[in-house]
């Protein structure tokens, strides 16, 4: 397969912009294309979780939402963080 080909695999899948709380209470927002492994990899069951997460154990999934392409999740990934904790909070129960 030719990285054109990689690329066009890739942006077929199914995206996904992800909230998770910590254990102190705060937020972590990311993006992946598989959640379950994404949280076990944040809880530290598989290597390559976020430093941000590392000391913030256990971490559990309070909101998630599909996005068609790597950019379109990026992007509301972004408009997620730029949101106050008191807005995600309220985003999170009006799921």
């Amino acid at each position: 397969m030719t990285s054109k080909n990689n690329k066009q695999t890739t942006d077929q899948k199914s995206w996904f912009v992800y909230i998770m709380r910590c254990a102190d209470n705060s937020l972590y927002t990311g993006v992946t294309t598989d959640i379950s492994r994404r949280l076990n990899q944040h809880n530290g069951l598989i290597k390559n979780g976020a430093k941000y997460t590392r000391n913030r154990q256990p971490v559990t999934l309070v909101y998630h939402e599909t996005s068609n392409s790597r950019s379109e999740a990026c992007k509301r990934e972004y408009a997620i963080k730029d949101l106050s904790k008191s807005d995600k909070e309220l985003l999170i129960a009006t799921k």
